[in-house]
């Protein structure tokens, strides 16, 4: 396994924040095929990047701009934080007490055994490829602003989306490397200049790009497969961003909002499906070198020895007895010699294959926003309805309402449930025990090298180098 697969080679780039940039003419990356697309609904379809246009022609026509969106996506779903190859929901989960690491790469090794120093590549190329991805939506937004051949219906919708991914993008900026600066220009002297932000101010800024996003995206997703963001997208993200910020009534409010929109899947087997009615929005595969999910390919064992990840015991003991996730989303596999078993994540069931797709990568789903709900009313004394979303979900699994009944319990039975619901999904796991303050309680009896300051990750060392105004490192590196 190398950890060069499937990054963005982009030396310049990663020299500084934004030197992908000359001053006067701006490139942005669209696929060969795109001028014979006409809609939304194919341009996640079509293969990687393979030349480019000038901006100003680009923002000329909507098919062309759908394509810009369409190669952001591509980047996000290929590499970096995002993308289910080497991104949050894996590495993440090694990072927390939901995977162990059997292989041999250096850069996983020291997430995995909380090793992590500001030289490694991971750090790195999250944050480079979060900001390059960042820059893309930023020029966007300046293209169709000034566009006068797109419709004002088109630059709302454009606009909208490449709001909501800066929002995404900043959003797990700051939940990894703390202060972080937040870019909403393409100037690039301004940008290799920029000072880190206070993290309030950070969620701040994203509160207000996806409250624009989501009054200009439109209600429903053009392409039917909820692969493009739209209203509900931008507000399942928003819900999130208030229950980490402890805005209880709002996250209920907009948990709220996205829950009266969809069903949640009620047969457990289909949840991750690509039809799975409870999708908020999924990444589609490329139809290149795959078409099923990396989480798949990455977690499912297929030989002993040979795995590279597989469930933690921690994670295996917080089910209880007849939970229908622990027979259907967990799997097992045993060495020929019949003396190891272990077991890993089966959400995903289809590795890659030359057939139709029949998994994409979830990003947002129901039950998240379920449980935001759920916490976000214990917090202002809503037990009965607190209880109500609670056992929604526990029920789908096969398991009674909860016996929670005060605050206190149900908090940590709202906690339980993040924990055994959402495993290995998109980083949840850790964020979730770095806000309420339990990463030291969980953690420093299974990680021997833990210590407080693995709250963060370091800033990248060669940013710093580069501008001065990134320090102070955060602190232990």
């Amino acid at each position: 396994m190398k950890h060069t697969e499937n990054n963005i080679n982009d030396n310049d780039f990663q020299k500084s924040l934004f030197k992908n940039v000359i001053n006067t003419i701006k490139s942005i990356f669209i696929y060969s095929l795109v001028l014979a697309l006409a809609a939304c609904s194919n341009f996640v379809e079509i293969d990687p990047p393979k030349n480019t246009l000038v901006s100003e022609t680009v923002f000329e026509d909507p098919s062309t701009v759908e394509s810009a969106l369409a190669n952001v996506y591509y980047k996000m779903r290929e590499s970096g934080m995002v993308s289910g190859n080497f991104g949050l929901g894996i590495l993440m989960s090694s990072y927390a007490d939901e995977l162990d690491y059997y292989n041999f790469d250096a850069n996983f090794l020291n997430i995995y055994n909380h090793n992590v120093i500001d030289t490694d590549n991971t750090a790195l190329e999250w944050w480079s490829h979060a900001y390059k991805v960042i820059y893309a939506v930023n020029d966007i937004i300046k293209g169709v602003e000034n566009s006068s051949a797109l419709t004002s219906a088109e630059r709302d919708e454009f606009k909208g989306q490449a709001l909501f991914i800066r929002a995404n993008m900043h959003s797990l900026l700051v939940a990894i490397y703390g202060d972080v600066p937040y870019i909403t220009t393409t100037n690039y002297l301004e940008n290799n200049t920029v000072y880190r932000m206070p993290q309030n101010q950070v969620y701040d800024n994203i509160i207000a790009d996806l409250s624009e996003a989501i009054s200009l995206l439109n209600d429903t997703d053009s392409s039917g497969e909820k692969v493009i963001p739209n209203k509900s997208v931008a507000k399942a993200l928003l819900a999130r961003i208030y229950l980490y910020t402890e805005n209880w009534e709002l996250a209920e409010e907009i948990s709220s909002e996205v829950i009266s929109a969809f069903s949640l899947e009620s047969d457990i087997t289909k949840v991750f499906l690509k039809e799975s009615l409870e999708t908020i929005w999924q990444f589609k595969p490329n139809g290149v070198s795959h078409n099923n999910t990396y989480e798949a390919n990455w977690l499912i064992i297929r030989f002993i020895p040979g795995q590279s990840y597989a469930l933690n015991n921690s994670l295996l003991n917080a089910f209880e007895p007849n939970d229908l996730r622990y027979d259907n989303w967990i799997g097992s596999n045993t060495s020929s010699d019949g003396l190891t078993t272990l077991q890993y994540a089966f959400k995903y069931k289809e590795i890659f294959t030359q057939t139709a797709a029949l998994e994409y990568s979830i990003i947002f789903r129901l039950a998240e926003q379920y449980l935001i709900r759920s916490e976000a009313r214990v917090h202002q004394g809503d037990i009965a309805g607190s209880q109500q979303d609670l056992n929604a979900i526990r029920n789908r699994a096969g398991l009674p309402d909860t016996t929670a009944s005060t605050m206190s319990d149900l908090i940590d039975a709202i906690l339980q449930e993040r924990h055994v619901e959402l495993f290995t999904e998109q980083g949840h796991r850790w964020f979730d025990l770095k806000r309420t303050g339990k990463a030291s309680d969980v953690l420093s009896p299974i990680k021997t090298n833990w210590s407080e300051t693995n709250i963060l990750f370091p800033i990248p060392a060669n940013e710093l180098e580069l501008n001065s105004h990134l320090n102070p490192q955060n602190p232990g590196y």
